[in-house]
């Protein structure tokens, strides 16, 4: 998996919700298994089936957020370049086709929160913004159709 970017409160609610599933989460997972399994005949349990569901899911959730924290890497916010986009920078854009203004921070994916102002680095807008400077103009392509913006500020 590719090295991803956090802040560290990020990583920490990453660890967090990996202590959740592998203290808490996995023995309710076994416990709905041995619950199921008391119930009889194996072939006919959809009940057994479900939870053996489940229990893979949870699995595969864990393994996923073992590698991504793994991989991640601190961005250390006080070394920021902020002539251009990067990540963790809050970036200004004006919308050149109806002049609204919008303040957004970059953020990696699992990070991302449109409610607080985070949009990730893989959305469109984000991905268009990476490495723009104060002054240039970007088009992005989102679903009302292509939009252009301009970068104003970029601060942290």
């Amino acid at each position: 998996m590719a090295i991803g970017y956090y802040t560290e409160e990020g990583l920490q609610r990453l660890k967090d919700e990996l202590h959740q599933l592998r203290t808490v989460e996995r023995k309710v997972a076994t416990q709905a298994i041995v619950d199921a399994r008391d119930k009889g005949d194996l072939s006919e349990n959809a009940e057994y089936d479900a939870a053996r569901e489940a229990q893979a899911l949870l699995e595969l959730r864990i393994a996923k957020l073992e590698d991504i924290i793994a991989n991640a890497r601190i961005v250390d916010e006080t070394k920021l370049d902020l002539s251009k986009a990067s990540i963790l920078t809050t970036v200004k854009i004006k919308n050149l086709n109806n002049g609204a203004s919008m303040k957004y921070t970059l953020v990696a994916e699992n990070e991302a929160d449109l409610k607080s102002g985070k949009i990730s680095v893989d959305s469109p807008i984000g991905k268009a913004l990476l490495g723009k400077k104060v002054g240039e103009k970007v088009d992005v392509q989102v679903p009302a159709g292509k939009v252009t913006f301009e970068v104003s500020e970029i601060s942290i």
